[in-house]
């Protein structure tokens, strides 16, 4: 049984790799030339009051995602 969740269900600081992302889509599309890329090491670094947007740090920046966007990405948890 994989380990993965989905990127919107991560807890606040949690560090995780990307596992796996939509193919499907213009978002995902523009997520991958931002480097958001199978096997990048992620930080989620805080949601919006009500949940939406989040920012997360990719390689070396921070990127704000719609939580519908998040949700279509998969990562596992880093120890």
């Amino acid at each position: 049984m994989s380990s993965f969740l989905k990127l919107s269900a991560l807890p606040i600081g949690t560090t995780a790799v990307v596992r796996e992302l939509s193919k499907t889509g213009t978002a995902s599309v523009r997520l991958r030339e931002m480097g958001l890329l199978t096997g990048t090491k992620i930080v989620l670094v805080r949601a919006a009051p009500l949940g939406d947007p989040l920012e997360i740090t990719v390689r070396g920046y921070h990127l704000t995602l719609r939580k519908s966007e998040a949700e279509q990405i998969l990562v596992e948890p880093s120890p």
